[in-house]
Formats: C-alpha cells, structure tokens, sequence
C-alpha cells in the first residue's frame, strides 16, 4: 500500500474562537476513524513557536532553512491506503473536520518502510 500525506497550512484554517472546540473534536474523530480502520500512520501540527534550523552532516547547526520550506507550517496525517481515490476520500473527510482544503500527496514506494 502507498502512504499518503495530507496536509493543509495554517492560515487556511480560518475558525472563529467560538468554533474552534468543534473543529478540534471534529478533527480527532476523523484520526480515531483513520486509527479504528487501520489506516493511520502519525500525524500532528507543526509547532509554529519553534524556528526550524538545518543541520549539516558534521552536526553543525544552523538557523533557518531551505528557502522552498520557509513556510512550512500547519497540519499534516500520513496514512497508508489501497488507492489515490482513498486518499482522496479521507481528505475530504479531514476537509470537513478541519473546514478547509486539503493537500493530497503520495510518497514514493520505498519496500524498507
């Protein structure tokens, strides 16, 4: 099976503060779905209050990052499915909870993960 990432920034969830309990026991309906059908790999929200840094191979540590991934923020679910059409369904569900779109991208076969 091919594992799935989706995904969503953050600044497209737009909830009001009064919606925000719904939406977050929405979404974690959705996880315990994806959980209970065996599907769920990890997920979670990118702590937006931690810079990213770069580490080089000799562990030296830099600030910041590469330039494509400065916006890097938001939340993420990786699941593994039987088809595109699949994880375009649970996209869609997760859609819903969080109330924004969703981003649907699949990782290349590796047979050792």
């Amino acid at each position: 099976m091919t594992k799935y990432l989706i995904s969503f920034p953050s600044a497209a969830m737009a909830v009001p503060d009064e919606d925000l309990q719904a939406v977050s026991d929405a979404a974690h309906a959705v996880v315990q779905e994806a959980k209970d059908a065996g599907v769920w790999v990890f997920g979670g929200g990118i702590d937006e209050t931690i810079p990213p840094v770069m580490v080089d191979g000799d562990g030296t540590v830099s600030e910041g990052t590469y330039p494509q991934t400065e916006q890097l923020q938001g939340g993420y679910a990786v699941l593994e499915l039987p088809t595109y059409d699949a994880a375009l369904e649970w996209a869609a569900r997760i859609a819903v909870a969080c109330r924004c779109p969703q981003e649907v991208r699949a990782f290349q076969y590796d047979p050792a993960s």
